[in-house]
This record gives structure tokens, sequence and C-alpha cells, in this order.
């Protein structure tokens, strides 16, 4: 019998569950192949007792549509570095990562197949370095992965996106006010973008390209004729003013290492105030709304295809490596290369010069 353990890491996204399914429909037109899910990410390997489950095609029936992940995630520990707590009641971190091989070893695992974004494919890596067997498949909603022309998750974070502009836009218009919406995007502002473009708003500022609060200020100002008008501004939680840096909240999560972003909003508003813009501002805050619900039929589709290469990689022991999407074939990148750069908009970006046509100030 052969046996593939499937692992969900990092912030939960819409097509998580369409990729589980699939694999284990792959696997099943296969003889000897059983497919396993690790609670949480690794964190079912390494917990005592283990919580591992047997995922079949009775489990795994009409999940392709449900958000989540039917096997949990988490974004905090991790292999190499697994939260203690000390005497003192502070926490230290532990490297588990030969102990996890070891226990995966005693289980007769075959291979792993870790759904994640950026940094669940640093761990796979590093695991793939001490000799496991693990194939990476992309997952972030920020599409930040340089290697793939496009990640799941990311087009249902815009759809959502964009409808809450469409929403803000008759409120606004109603009261004659700007509201600001912040979406997610720590590094990359293709989230901000896309859902600028699509809902038809005024600004749309990125972490890529720092922003002039005046800039900013002088397009809103011309949305404004005798304190009549409206504009809706997107931002990404990873922008900044120039020569500022990203708005950072205080964080105390045991294991999670991200710095956590939040705030880039209200401090906007803050900003156009003391630069003296005097309309009427809200702000709106999408937060994890981005993340859950029902996936596009787009990433249903994108997703149930990355599961099935990825089955299809362990069938030929092709480990090692990351599902990506190259239009319009789906092939193979080695781990170490699909995390070597990120996916970030640049100044050329055809969707640049596009939101440049469309008069949407960037802040630059």
């Amino acid at each position: 019998m052969n046996r593939l353990l499937i692992a969900t890491g990092g912030g939960d996204c819409p097509g998580l569950n369409a990729v589980i399914r699939a694999i284990v429909h792959r696997a099943s037109q296969e003889k000897d192949w059983e497919i396993l899910g690790s609670i949480q990410a690794f964190n079912g390997v390494l917990w005592e007792p283990t919580e591992i489950v047997v995922l079949d095609e009775r489990k795994v029936k009409g999940i392709h549509f449900q958000g989540g992940t039917i096997i949990e995630t988490t974004n905090k520990g991790g292999p190499f570095g697994w939260p203690v707590k000390n005497k003192d009641g502070t926490y230290s971190e532990v490297d588990r990562s030969d102990e996890m091989i070891r226990k995966l070893q005693y289980m007769g695992v075959d291979g792993v197949i870790n759904i994640g974004g950026d940094g669940s494919q640093r761990i796979s890596q590093k695991l793939f370095e001490k000799g496991l067997n693990i194939i990476g498949v992309p997952k972030t909603i920020d599409n930040d992965l340089s290697s793939t022309d496009s990640t799941f998750g990311f087009q249902t974070a815009v759809q959502i996106a964009t409808e809450s502009v469409d929403k803000l836009v008759t409120t606004a218009a109603s009261h004659n006010r700007v509201f600001v919406m912040e979406v997610m995007g720590r590094d990359a502002g293709w989230i901000a973008l896309n859902s600028a473009v699509a809902g038809g708003a005024e600004v749309a500022l990125i972490p890529e390209k720092p922003y002039d609060i005046n800039i900013v200020k002088e397009a809103l100002e011309k949305r404004f004729y005798h304190n009549r008008g409206f504009a809706v501004v997107v931002i990404s939680e990873g922008a900044k003013p120039k020569g500022g840096s990203a708005s950072i909240q205080k964080n105390e999560e045991v294991g999670y290492h991200n710095q956590r972003l939040g705030g880039a909003a209200q401090r906007l508003i803050s900003e156009l105030k003391a630069a003296g813009f005097k309309q009427d501002m809200r702000e709106t805050v999408l937060g994890h709304l981005q993340r859950g619900g029902v996936p596009t039929a787009y990433d249903r589709v994108l997703s149930a295809q990355f599961g099935v290469k990825a089955f299809e990689m362990a069938l030929d022991g092709d480990y090692g490596k990351m599902v990506a999407y190259h239009h319009p074939d789906f092939t193979s990148v080695p781990l170490k290369q699909a995390i070597a750069k990120e996916n970030l908009v640049t100044e050329d970006n055809q969707l640049v010069k596009t939101a440049k046509g469309l008069g949407i100030c960037l802040g630059n």
C-alpha cells in the first residue's frame, strides 16, 4: 500500500477543499494508494497522540464548493519552530523536523503534498533537503508566487473585494463621502489593484508603490464640487507612505512569526485630515472576509487541476517540486525556484498601465 499525506498550512483559502478532493479522486483510480490528512498542517503528525485522518471518496464528497479546509490549518509553529512553554511562562522554539520525518516513516508514508503559500513552501524545501519526499501546491490569495501564473483563491478574493467596492460606491454617492477600503496584501498589491480596476475606484494604494499623501489628497479633491461628490480608495494592508513603513499591530500569538498588519486605512484617513482634506471619510476593513466563502468557478477548476497534477507527480516520484500553472500547461518547478522570488506589481505591468489609463491614482 502506497501512502500519501496531505497537509494544508498557512491562512485558509477558497479552493483548498477542491484540491483535497481532486487528489483523493485521482488516487482512487490507481490501485494500492491511500490518502491521509494531517490535521492543522503538520501539527497532526507532531501531536501526541497523532491526529491523522483517512481521506477517501466518501470523506471528500461534496466539499469542492466549500470554503476553508476539512483538515484545518494553522500559521503558527511548525516542525522547525515548535513552541514549548518554559517554567517561567515564556515560550521557546525547538526543531522537531527529524522527529516528524521519523514518525512519517513509521506510519509508512511514502510522500507528502503540502498545500500552502510562500511560508509553507519554504518549509517544504527544508523538509525535502532533509530527505522527505514532498510536493508543494501553491495556495495564496495574494498571488505572490512568481513561478506560477496564478494561485487558487486569488480570483475569489478579488471577486469579494470587487463586490465590496460596488456596495461602497452606492453609499459613498448617497452621503457624499470618501470610503477607504483596506484589503489583504502584505507585500503584493494584486488584490487592491484588480479590485480597484474592476470596481471603478478612484485611488489604489499598494505596497510596491509608496504613496505621496498630497497626490492622494489632490486626486480626491477633484471628485468634489461645492462639497458634493464621492470617491472610493482601495488600499492594501501593506501600503505605506513615502519614507514610512507599513502599519504593524502588536502581536502576542505564540508561534506566529509574520508581522501582523492592520490599520492602513485608518492611518490614511488621519494623514488626509492632517494634510487638510475636509470631506467626510469612512474606513472599511475586509480582513478575513476575503479568505472565506464559496470559491469562484475559476478557482474550483484551478484547484482541481492542481490537485490532479500533484497526485500524478507523486505517482511519478517527482518530488522536491511545486505544481505550477504556465498557461495553458500544468507543470512543476523545483521548490527552491518556487520560493526564490516574489510576484510583485511592477511599474511596467499591463494592469498598472490600464489603471493609469483609467485615471486611477496610485499615489505616486
